[in-house]
């Protein structure tokens, strides 16, 4: 029998009643399974500010390492009654703490953080999740075994923060590594290279790395519990009257997710695409109960209507180059994504035109890339202009580009309610269609297309 993956993030894992629900959800199950946990909510920013502190200061170890020893004991204390079995659990954490603690005063002494040594710091939110989870689930009687990436041969392909998986060389290892009828707890978020190290796999990377262990044991489905009621044809917190996407494709589920859709990785669907393995979207608090919200799976099992959803991203900004002859003159845009791509900045999306070529980034990063260009800027760039304060308003549906006068609707929709849009791109897609607008007329345009294209229809 084929094994399901399960995946609890970090919206599972905040309260003593979370953890309830995920021993009660892996009960109903009733079956060997392969879990795959993010860190506790909060803790890998608190991991990740923390790194430059005790860079300058020592003192603040102990004030990290002081305040993960209280929270863990306080989920150990409420979760397992054996005082025996609680001190043991306690001395693992404590061993594993440790180890953290050691790296931390690595920082310290050198005075830099090194791309291997920051992975391995961050890697221990995913480390202290997959070992509290084992020790509280044998304590309820559940068989569960942590297994850990760099046991079970998940391999990446070297590279630090944003690594992919090696399919190639990860395959066989992992599969036989959990080929027993067991419950396996793993750590998400990272994997090791060729020569040991530990590579993260981006941030939010714990549901690509359940994703890639699905794919290499060829599972029976990825099942991610969330807190939400599946994929919703908008954000219900701008539009109550949303309705539930029982079945989408995997084109429609990772455009939603890049576009801003929060309940998967823009990356998990990757890994699952050639074999047809399906991801099932579960609530949490429906605990126990193993009926899915939202199936994405292959074009045959998704819904036959052409579009699923309106979503939005506010975590994007806009860096404008402008010259004469920017859009054309070769090399320009090279320079600039090399410069980026060195100084680890990622571009989202670019377009270009004659005398503009606008990059699409991450919001935190337009401060450091406008300085970059400022100090480097290439010949022909006349001036460098950032737009911040922006949304991103996506219409997601397979085969949207052949809908006939879709992109005349979404425009004269937003503009009758007297939004400026920035940028409307069409076309760069089959499965997405988008516009920009100020960040304070989100919500409007939001509503105002989520009435024009599914409400009447609804």
């Amino acid at each position: 029998m084929k094994k399901i993956v399960v995946k609890f993030g970090g919206s599972n894992l905040k309260s003593k009643e979370d953890i309830q629900k995920i021993i009660k959800t892996i009960k109903g199950y009733n079956r060997p399974l392969v879990i795959v946990v993010s860190a506790f909510y909060g803790i890998t920013n608190f991991l990740t500010e923390g790194l430059e502190t005790v860079r300058r200061d020592d003192k603040h170890i102990t004030s990290m390492i002081d305040f993960l020893k209280s929270m863990k004991k306080e989920t150990l204390d409420e979760n397992i009654s054996d005082a025996t079995t609680r001190e043991i659990a306690y001395n693992l954490i404590q061993k594993r703490l440790e180890e953290l603690e050691k790296y931390l005063l690595g920082i310290h002494y050198i005075g830099e953080i090194p791309d291997f040594v920051e992975d391995k710091v961050l890697s221990y939110g995913e480390k202290l999740s997959s070992l509290i989870l084992s020790l509280i689930l044998k304590s309820h009687g559940i068989d569960a075994v942590e297994a850990m990436p760099e046991d079970i041969g998940l391999v990446t392909d070297g590279a630090f923060r944003n690594a992919s998986i090696d399919f190639e060389k990860s395959r066989e290892p992992v599969c036989k590594a959990l080929s027993e009828d067991k419950i396996y707890i793993i750590p998400g978020f990272y994997g090791v290279s060729n020569d040991g190290k530990v590579n993260l796999l981006g941030r939010g990377g714990s549901d690509y790395s359940a994703a890639a262990i699905t794919s290499c044991i060829d599972g029976e489905s990825l099942d991610v519990w969330k807190d939400v009621n599946g994929y919703m044809s908008a954000d219900p917190r701008l539009v109550p009257h949303a309705v539930r996407i029982n079945k989408l494709s995997y084109n429609e589920a990772a455009e939603l997710s890049y576009f801003g859709a929060k309940i998967l990785h823009p990356r998990t669907v990757e890994p699952l695409l050639q074999s047809e393995i399906p991801v099932r979207i579960f609530n949490i608090n429906n605990a126990g109960i193993i009926e899915p919200l939202s199936i994405i799976g292959n074009e045959e099992q998704s819904e036959k209507r052409t579009l699923k959803s309106v979503t939005y991203s506010d975590s994007f900004a806009i860096l404008r180059l402008e010259g004469a002859g920017v859009g054309i003159k070769e090399g320009i845009l090279a320079k600039v994504t090399s410069m980026f791509d060195d100084n680890r900045i990622n571009i989202k999306s670019v377009v270009t035109s004659q005398t503009a070529i606008n990059i699409y980034l991450e919001s935190p990063d337009l401060g450091r890339a406008l300085k970059l260009l400022k100090s480097n800027t290439p010949h022909t760039i006349t001036s460098v202009i950032p737009y911040d304060n922006l949304s991103i308003i996506a219409l997601v549906g397979d085969d949207l580009i052949h809908s006939h006068g879709l992109a005349y609707k979404m425009i004269g929709a937003v503009a009758e309610q007297g939004i400026d849009l920035r940028i409307v791109s069409i076309g760069a897609s089959d499965s997405a269609a988008y516009c920009v607008v100020d960040r304070n007329n989100k919500e409007e345009a939001v509503r105002v297309i989520h009435k024009t294209f599914f409400e009447k229809r609804n």
